[in-house]
């Protein structure tokens, strides 16, 4: 089995800085033009089958990927992007900072001590969510020798990936957050998932 982890392309949320989560934000003109060149670079991989978000900017990457080959696409709750809950839509660029809890950039900066604001999902929660997704997927025999596209979101990729590396809470963030339609490569044998290719972006 091969994965290809994309994170979804630009949206006008991205480029303000703002924190989207569970905002249904689409794709901007540029987003869709990083999917089309991302989409033409694989355009010879064979697909079986692709699991997306339910959010806009992951599953109009997807279908953009998935261009005219005749596969099933499922929308998949447990990749979808963490929930910032009463902080969504705030800024975190250096301008518009407006975020008001001086202690939310632990975030990023030390995930070990991340306190979600309020109506918020904690980066545990994203971890167990994302390591029950990928346990079905890499264990399911039905699909040992299948090519899958994964169209998720910069924490919920993050996730994923911290669940293959088995590293520790603090060490979430390390890789970085991929940039708009980077895409990752992972092999799996016998239940067993190697990266083999992190943050690769063909525009």
């Amino acid at each position: 089995m091969r994965l290809y982890i994309i994170r979804h392309g630009e949206t006008e949320w991205n480029v303000k800085r703002r924190f989207q989560g569970r905002s249904d934000i689409p794709l901007n003109e540029e987003g869709r033009r990083l999917a089309r060149i991302t989409a033409e670079a694989l355009e010879d991989v064979p697909f079986s089958r692709i699991y997306t978000s339910p959010l806009k900017r992951a599953y109009e990457t997807a279908m953009i990927i998935k261009g005219v080959r005749d596969i099933p696409v499922m929308t998949e709750p447990r990749i979808i992007e963490i929930s910032f809950g009463e902080y969504e839509g705030l800024c975190c660029g250096k301008k518009d900072y407006n975020i008001p809890d001086p202690e939310f950039m632990n975030f990023f900066d030390r995930p070990e001590a991340y306190k979600p604001p309020r109506g918020a999902e904690g980066i545990e929660e994203l971890k167990a969510r994302t390591a029950d997704f990928l346990a079905e997927i890499v264990h399911n025999k039905d699909m040992e020798g299948d090519t899958i596209l994964v169209s998720t979101h910069g924490a919920a990729l993050r996730g994923l990936l911290s669940n293959i590396n088995h590293v520790a809470l603090r060490d979430f963030w390390k890789g970085g957050v991929h940039k708009n339609c980077a895409v990752t490569i992972v092999d799996v044998k016998d239940g067993q998932a190697v990266i083999t290719e992190e943050g690769k972006t063909y525009y």
